[in-house]
């Protein structure tokens, strides 16, 4: 592996629930078969309302072993979930019926997205988890949302060009590979797409990895994410998005 200073690529997993966590666990042990790799795990409170995590004592105690393991713990929406209906104005149609069903924080209301951002602290901190990211389902974050996110103790968020250092908002790059699996026809234009992202974005500081639940049930996609990982393992250091920002300080 590369050694500490040189460029890093993070390893983050997305819509982490007691819901979703089984079908991480065979790509988890695979990636820990390539080295000791920190996970950025992005966790959801109340996954599509199926049950707070506090209902959940076998998923945290797996949460508290992650984190003794090094990797870092990031809050992700509280539901993520965007049941609401949608206007007819084709572009925010296309923003939350298209791009995703999920973008939890793109439309609510400040006080209601406040409240939800207290309830996750609130949660983690009776955990004792350790939390300084806050990513809102699918990088969709509403101006209110925003000035909700400014007023609380977090030290950054992300979008899919990069990590975005909170209060101020200030953008240091840091692009995504991801995938949408949703179909065949998206993930056949994923692949064309990450191919071209990783050729030219090979500079970069920092490369991410976003994984989602969907991309387990294709071993396509499995695979690649992980041929992709053990490739840039052989000029960066695995960081998760947190110790990356520390060393930018």
């Amino acid at each position: 592996m590369a050694e500490t200073g040189a460029r890093a690529v993070a390893l983050v997993l997305h819509d982490v629930a007691p819901a979703t966590w089984p079908l991480f666990e065979d790509f988890v042990a695979a990636v820990a078969g390539l080295g000791d790799i920190p996970l950025t795990l992005l966790v959801v409170p109340d996954f599509h309302g199926q049950g707070r995590l506090d209902s959940q004592p076998a998923f945290v105690k797996i949460m508290h072993q992650r984190l003794a393991r090094g990797d870092e713990l990031v809050l992700h929406g509280y539901y993520h979930d965007d049941p609401g209906p949608v206007p007819l104005r084709l572009p925010e149609y296309f923003m939350r019926r298209i791009y995703t069903h999920e973008g939890e924080f793109f439309r609510l209301d400040g006080d209601i997205a406040r409240e939800r951002l207290e309830q996750g602290l609130a949660l983690f901190h009776r955990f004792d988890w350790p939390v300084q990211g806050f990513v809102p389902p699918a990088w969709l974050l509403g101006q209110q949302a925003r000035a909700a996110l400014q007023s609380l103790p977090f030290s950054y968020t992300s979008s899919l060009a990069g990590l975005i250092r909170l209060p101020d908002f200030t953008v240091v790059p840091a692009p995504s590979l991801v995938w949408s699996s949703r179909s065949s026809w998206r993930r056949g234009l994923s692949l064309l797409w990450n191919r071209r992202r990783l050729a030219s974005q090979s500079d970069a500081g920092l490369l991410r990895i976003g994984v989602h639940p969907v991309d387990m049930q294709y071993p396509g996609v499995r695979q690649y994410m992980l041929k992709i990982l053990q490739t840039l393992l052989l000029t960066r250091m695995p960081l998760t998005k947190q110790q990356w920002l520390a060393q930018r300080a």
